[in-house]
């Protein structure tokens, strides 16, 4: 048997990435089930999703088994393949494959490469901002009080603060004289006390519709980036439900289920690999064309 970094079998290698394979099938329909608030909730539904997926100890575990996950599918993945080519170092004398393989299957490495890409620059743009980013807004709501519209801040416990009495950081509140300032991205903190007095939401609302929305310049030179990053993202979905047109189906027959389920399994992949990206590709273009 073929020796690897990290499984002794190629039997083994399969298992795995079939069932890390499954795993993130998973993790895509509990994804898109939270993103589709963007479309069906209002802003504050939606931070308040993503405050849940941020905080809480459980979804914490399953980020970390899920981010596991896809770098143990894209390795397993790219150790398949090269232990396969190695397998037949020289090529038929007439080889057709299209007549024996789909596209799909044929290309599994390199729309599995593309996808990773997808995921490691969606990271960048979302979760990197979530989590690191200082310049990241809080969440804030107008309201109209007595004829006059007013902006507030809402808090996890569903109280208000206005705006008008917060500053960015505790330098800027002693500075300009504001009862309270933020800190850590989303608290308030009484500015003489120095006290947490209560906990606001990040706008990653915001950050998304701003995202795809976007009329600036890529690179400077590009204009409409919104609408690029949207036809970019729509054209990853088709690479996504490639991939899954293949994938999906395989994972079980790699771990050797095979029996009057079979059609079954195979139907409802071919629609999870169609239905799932094409909701996905539908938030974009919502976002910038509808919104």
């Amino acid at each position: 048997m073929a020796q690897s970094a990290l499984l002794k079998s190629s039997i083994a290698k399969k298992y795995w990435m079939a069932l890390t394979g499954l795993f993130l099938c998973l993790f895509l329909a509990g994804h898109l089930a939270g993103n589709l608030q963007l479309i069906f909730g209002d802003a504050l539904q939606f931070n308040q999703y993503a405050l849940f997926m941020t905080s809480n100890p459980a979804v914490k575990l399953l980020s970390y088994l899920t981010y596991f996950s896809i770098l143990f599918h894209a390795v397993d993945g790219i150790l398949l393949t090269i232990q396969n080519k190695k397998a037949r170092p020289i090529g038929y004398a007439k080889s057709n494959p299209a007549a024996n393989s789909g596209f799909a299957s044929r290309n599994m490495a390199v729309l599995g490469t593309l996808i990773l890409v997808f995921i490691v620059t969606h990271m960048v743009n979302f979760w990197a901002k979530m989590h690191f980013d200082k310049k990241m807004p809080v969440y804030a709501t107008t309201v109209e009080m007595m004829g006059q519209k007013q902006d507030l801040y809402v808090t996890t416990s569903g109280t208000y603060i206005p705006v008008t009495q917060v500053a960015k950081d505790s330098k800027e509140a002693e500075e300009i004289g504001a009862q309270l300032y933020i800190d850590h991205g989303k608290d308030f903190y009484n500015t003489q006390a120095k006290i947490k007095v209560g906990e606001g939401y990040k706008d990653l609302h915001k950050i998304t519709f701003d995202f795809f929305k976007s009329k600036a310049k890529l690179f400077g030179a590009i204009p409409n980036e919104g609408l690029v990053f949207t036809i970019l993202y729509v054209l990853c979905m088709g690479v996504l439900a490639f991939h899954l047109w293949h994938g999906f189906q395989s994972a079980f027959q790699s771990l050797g289920i095979n029996n009057k389920f079979t059609p079954a399994i195979k139907t409802f992949g071919k629609l999870f690999a169609v239905i799932v990206p094409i909701l996905f590709a539908i938030i974009p273009l919502y976002i910038h064309f509808v919104k």
